[in-house]
């Protein structure tokens, strides 16, 4: 049973505001034409709650996006939810042939295959219309409650259960445990795959296992820098450095041979369960705790959110998604569905116009000469990798606009230079082989 009734932690810690065009830029605007969508930009956070969305659950347990950015939310009461920006789908035991209505679990495969691990009803496979359920009774499944599902580059399933580990390869099971295998602990939180294909398996008292197919190595307080042997989530980054969530806040960065731990300044993470992990695309973690909110760190430095000094909803934090625009997807256990963007949250919303551009281009701001506010256009014939800088008469940079990957379109940026001197500035658009510079002035 799910305990409801959970402490609020207040922290003095507060986030810091990106450093962003030297703190000039107060608003982001994009707005993207393309097929029948369109971008449009609102606030820093957005909240959906079953008081203001159709959202059937406050309390979610996992989120995951799929290529088409269609989010599926996994909820404790309410099943499987699938949110286009738009409009909400729910999926229950009554709708569906969805067995259990807590969904612990979300993973989508490369075939857009969405495989769910329940709270007590197996493993399920949906895709898209038809249900398959693989459950103690009819498979060779070890334990109906499944916290975490991974897929190897041969195609076969690894599901981490309240029992062990098994490997499914779409007729057979294998299974391992603590009697018959290396596996240290039978309660398994998180399973990532590295680019060798070895299975980190991250269990709740066993520490960690590393398994090749034939062999494992374990890793745990009496022979490691593992500070503690219950690890609740894992990712893996660009450079193939092990990241692990851990008790009282802690994650734990393991290069192949050192252990370094890292744990709050001033231990504002006192005594917490690390439930999510996350990696952006500047390689930023985001770790999501059970009950004193949300932080990124940077390698350096921390950035906490919660209750007290953002738009977080609720201080408990099971999941964390990060879609193409930057965008922060946090399922938390009570506040809902919490949406995050430092620049501002970007949404897609239903537009009947269709106006791909046929060209890369660059328009000239207006108004210009401005004074301090100002609109930068821009249009791309195709997805591409842009980034869009500001820079002083001296040619210094001041900061970048946008330094991501857009789909074709339109976009429309707000730009405000109200901390800024008068003067003359150059912004500068990059595309692929496409450069283009044009001419601002601010005049105070």
């Amino acid at each position: 049973m799910v305990q409801r009734q959970k402490q609020k932690e207040d922290t003095a810690m507060k986030p810091t505001k990106p450093n962003l065009i030297l703190q000039t830029i107060i608003s982001l605007v994009l707005i993207l034409t393309v097929s029948n969508f369109s971008l449009s930009q609102s606030p820093e956070w957005i909240v959906y709650k079953t008081s203001n969305s159709s959202l059937p659950d406050n309390w979610i347990n996992s989120i995951k996006i799929d290529s088409e950015g269609n989010k599926w939310i996994g909820t404790i009461d309410g099943g499987l939810v699938k949110f286009n920006d738009v409009s909400w789908t729910i999926y229950n035991t009554s709708n569906s042939g969805l067995p259990d209505n807590f969904i612990r679990e979300i993973f989508i495969d490369n075939s857009g295959n969405k495989w769910l691990g329940t709270n007590n009803g197996g493993i399920v496979k949906f895709d898209g219309t038809n249900w398959i359920v693989y459950n103690t009774s009819n498979s060779g499944l070890p334990d109906n409650r499944v916290y975490t599902i991974n897929k190897d580059q041969q195609g076969n399933l690894w599901i981490g259960t309240n029992n062990g580990v098994a490997k499914f390869d779409g007729v057979n099971w294998i299974v391992y445990n603590s009697l018959n295998s290396g596996l240290p602990y039978d309660d398994v939180r998180s399973i990532a795959i590295d680019s060798q294909g070895n299975k980190w398996i991250c269990t709740n008292g066993g520490g960690v296992a590393k398994f090749d197919g034939v062999n494992w190595t374990v890793y745990n307080t009496s022979n490691s820098g593992l500070p503690y042997d219950a690890v609740y989530s894992m990712v893996i980054d660009g450079q193939g450095n092990k990241w692990f969530g851990i008790n009282r806040g802690r994650i734990v960065k393991f290069d192949g041979n050192n252990w370094t731990v890292y744990n709050m300044p001033n231990s504002i993470f006192s005594d917490n369960y690390v439930y999510a992990l996350t990696l952006d695309g500047s390689g930023n973690i985001w770790m999501g705790t059970y009950r004193e909110g949300m932080a990124k760190f940077d390698g350096v430095n921390w950035t906490v959110y919660n209750t007290s000094n953002s738009g977080l909803p609720d201080n408990s934090v099971h999941s964390i998604a990060i879609d193409q625009f930057g965008n922060k997807w946090i399922g938390t256990w009570g506040g809902g569905l919490a949406v995050y963007h430092e620049w501002g949250v970007i949404i897609k919303v239903e537009d009947e116009e269709q106006n791909l551009p046929e060209d890369y281009i660059l328009y000239q701001n207006y108004p210009n000469p401005f004074n301090p506010n100002t609109i930068i256009e821009f249009e791309l014939p195709k997805k591409a990798n842009i980034k869009l800088a500001v820079y002083d008469a001296l040619g210094r940079e001041i900061g970048k606009l946008v330094d991501q990957e857009y789909e074709s379109g339109k976009y429309q940026i707000k730009f405000n230079g109200n901390n800024l001197p008068s003067g003359v500035y150059f912004y500068r658009l990059e595309a692929g082989k496409f450069m283009s510079v044009k001419k601002m002035v601010l005049l105070k």
